[in-house]
């Protein structure tokens, strides 16, 4: 199946979402003034193209080209950056099961950036897509109500809006990690941190239960938030946790690039605490000592999302929005099974 991604705008450039606020109406309505749609009172119709022109808003030329009435058989997936396997998972499963139906699906990358998600969404929209799949960034997603198309949120929830959402279960898999490492009989457990997102606010959670129903107490220090959700930031982190005077016996991270760093920083200083990750990554099981990992099926995220969106799009599927939670899992490899060690043998230096 093509795919085609979205150029992404200049600033100065007048978007429907400008449009719409100009005229005091939803998104919705202005998608179907500018696309020769019905069900739009006169008055109001005159008020979106007196903005239009006030703007200088052009319609995208995609659409321009469906004529009014024709059925979209375009999906739409707005996600991060598709160099991070997680988001190209999605994107591949999720073209897979659009294929299969006829659908192609464009798709637009924004990387954390409100605005910028914004503006993709709304040249998606442009465009006459039968449905959008995204994961969403932290911003307010209210804009999105008068879309005029089914939404899915995917990995996890938006604000501003009841829709669809496919997620992972991110509470359960860090009490999964948890729970394991503390029947190995570790009680100082560290937990890196990305910067606090809901699927890692989960995860922290999660943690925090594992510890409560073991009766453990968590040590806050070894709680350590991140300034960024890169391997560098995890090795130095870990380099800094293992050489203070009592460090702790296991590590949790709580993603896959996090992980990278905490293996980085333990083999420079030659210690092995146990170390459970977040998510599988690549070669993972053929490291010296192979990482143990929770893992979940991202290829069903996506796929479970495509379908949904599907289902919705035909009309065949009219309930309430839906909450679908995959489960995750653990994978034992080793890195995650060491005992706890006395102090001088994890920090002989």
């Amino acid at each position: 199946m093509p795919e085609t991604f979205p150029t992404k705008p200049e600033v100065a450039r007048p978007t429907m979402i400008d449009v719409a606020r100009r005229a005091g109406v939803g998104l919705g309505t202005v998608s179907r003034v500018v696309n020769g749609g019905h069900g739009v009172r006169d008055e109001t119709a005159q008020r979106v193209r007196a903005a239009i022109d006030e703007l200088g808003f052009q319609r995208n030329e995609v659409a321009r080209a469906l004529r009014p009435g024709k059925k979209s058989t375009s999906l739409a997936l707005v996600l991060g950056d598709l160099t991070n396997p997680f988001y190209a998972t999605i994107a591949k499963s999720s073209l897979e099961v659009a294929g299969q139906s006829g659908f192609a699906v464009v798709l637009g990358s924004v990387d954390e950036d409100p605005e910028g998600e914004k503006r993709a969404i709304q040249e998606l929209v442009s465009r006459q897509v039968a449905g959008l799949m995204i994961v969403p960034d932290q911003g307010d997603h209210a804009f999105l109500q008068g879309a005029g198309v089914p939404v899915v949120f995917v990995d996890r929830p938006a604000t501003g809006i009841d829709a669809d959402i496919v997620m992972v279960d991110n509470e359960g898999g860090g009490k999964l990690a948890t729970d394991h490492l503390l029947a190995q009989g570790h009680e100082r457990i560290a937990i890196l941190l990305a910067p606090s997102y809901y699927t890692i606010g989960r995860r922290l959670r999660g943690f925090r239960r594992a510890h409560r129903a073991a009766g453990i107490d968590v040590d806050e220090s070894l709680v350590i938030q991140l300034p960024e959700g890169n391997a560098e930031a995890a090795e130095k982190a870990t380099r800094e946790v293992m050489l203070r005077a009592d460090p702790p016996t296991a590590i949790f991270a709580s993603t896959n690039f996090l992980t990278e760093g905490v293996l980085r920083a333990l083999g420079e200083l030659g210690q092995e605490p146990a170390v459970v990750g977040f998510d599988d990554f690549r070669l993972a099981d053929m490291l010296p000592t192979p990482v143990t990992v929770v893992a979940s099926d991202i290829a069903e995220l996506g796929r479970s999302a495509a379908r949904l969106l599907l289902d919705r799009a035909s009309g065949a599927d009219t309930r309430p929005p839906q909450r679908i939670v995959l489960p995750c899992g653990l994978i034992e490899r080793g890195s995650g099974e060491r005992p706890p060690r006395s102090a001088g043998e994890r920090n002989p230096r």
